[in-house]
């Protein structure tokens, strides 16, 4: 026995399959997720009074692969007693950088393919560093000013500070004084000896979305 649908029936039906479908998409889409970053350190100096905590907003739409790696990151632990090793005044303060070499260099052989720029360099929005095409892997920079200069070199921003950027306003000007080779195999040994001032992470935590709400 074969039933004949209304016209008007089957163009509801796919009417609604249609907005389901891009309500799906815009949910996928608008992904995101904060991290709390508690620091020390800032101005150069140790003690209370110096310390601080700052929270990232990474959006997975604006660069997928620079946020998944982001967030393996931050799971792993990575991020706990890392450097800011170059920060300039004005411009951006750049880490990511392992304190133990061998870590580092396993991270090191662990490159992405680049992810389209899809949002600008602006103050407090962060990007992955890269020594060219396909090249990023652990080290990421935020922003002090808008740099919208970069957008074109291919430094695609994955996330943005939300709350605290008077806090990484403070964080240690060091300029481009420490060697990256040296602290690439030496590591946090070299920069305590070396460089005592530089601010420093102490914990990098994912925010529940209640938390996260209240912010």
């Amino acid at each position: 026995i074969f039933f004949r649908v209304p016209w008007t029936m089957t163009f509801r039906v796919t009417q609604l399959l249609g907005l389901l479908a891009l309500l799906l998409c815009t949910s996928l889409a608008s992904a995101s997720y904060r991290v709390k970053f508690e620091v020390g350190n800032l101005d150069g100096k140790p003690g209370p009074d110096h310390n601080g905590e700052f929270v990232m907003e990474v959006h997975e739409e604006w660069a997928p692969l620079g946020a998944a790696r982001f967030k393996e990151m931050v799971d792993s632990g990575f991020f706990k007693a890392i450097r800011f090793f170059r920060v300039i005044e004005g411009f951006m303060a750049q880490f990511g950088i392992h304190g133990k070499p061998s870590v580092a260099a396993e991270w090191r052989e662990k490159k992405l393919k680049d992810d389209p720029v899809k949002e600008s360099n602006k103050r407090g929005y962060v990007s992955f560093a890269t020594s060219g095409p396909n090249s990023r892997t652990t080290q990421m920079f935020i922003n002090f000013g808008n740099n919208a200069n970069l957008d074109g070199m291919g430094f695609s921003p994955f996330a943005k500070v939300v709350e605290g950027m008077e806090v990484v306003d403070r964080i240690y000007k060091i300029g481009e004084k420490p060697n990256q080779g040296e602290i690439q195999s030496k590591g946090n040994a070299y920069l305590k000896k070396q460089f005592p001032q530089l601010t420093y992470i102490k914990s990098a935590t994912v925010l529940d979305s209640d938390k996260s709400d209240e912010l």
